[in-house]
């Protein structure tokens, strides 16, 4: 006799037997569909965060007209962006909330969803949320399309809008568009660039 386990929904684990036929598996599995999953249940290693937890928000001291005057500006999102103090306690609390198996806080960046330098709410916690530095989508491939966007805004080739759009709907999504396979249009070195509007980081 032997015994295996298989998840029927996210937050529920079936164990069976030789014994167990696939039909009242599949019986069980119709009932559960039933209820929705528990909360805190969001797969640690996806880069997306819960949009019930973290849909993102916008800073309304950003706006088209001023992107020049703010986020354009090198350095800017230094000024706005919040102490540990603050990040900290609501990074552990937020891993708790997503109910993640691997609560190593130092495993997480407290990252905007719409980044600061694409006018993202600086302290709202529903633009805030545990990334994870590991997995295919990470902080680090994120960091990637916040820097192209943000040179699109910029540099007039998108709007604000549209900017802070590809980080509220599907990040990966504007990764494979921006990023992945395509042919820089910038130097490397861009986010030090002189010209005093060409980075904010």
């Amino acid at each position: 006799m032997f015994e295996r386990s298989y998840d029927i929904q996210t937050s529920f684990r079936v164990r069976f037997s030789a014994g167990l036929s696939l039909s009242r598996i599949a019986v069980l599995a119709g009932f559960l569909s039933f209820f929705p999953p528990v909360a805190g249940a969001w797969p640690a290693a996806s880069g997306l965060p819960d949009p019930a937890l973290t849909p993102g928000a916008v800073n309304p001291a950003v706006t088209q007209a001023n992107i020049h005057e703010t986020i354009c500006v090198r350095g800017y999102t230094r000024t706005i962006r919040p102490p540990v103090s603050y990040t900290e306690p609501l990074k552990r609390r937020q891993l708790r909330e997503y109910g993640y198996s691997d609560q190593q806080i130092w495993r997480y960046e407290e990252d905007h969803l719409v980044p600061l330098e694409v006018g993202g709410a600086p302290r709202n916690p529903k633009n805030l949320w545990p990334e994870p530095h590991y997995g295919t989508w990470n902080s680090y491939r994120k960091d990637r399309l916040e820097n192209e966007i943000h040179w699109r805004v910029c540099h007039g080739k998108m709007s604000l809008r549209r900017g802070q759009e590809i980080f509220e709907h599907n990040w990966e999504a504007g990764y494979r568009k921006y990023v992945a396979g395509r042919r820089r249009e910038w130097p490397d070195d861009h986010r030090w660039s002189r010209d005093p509007r060409g980075s904010s980081r």
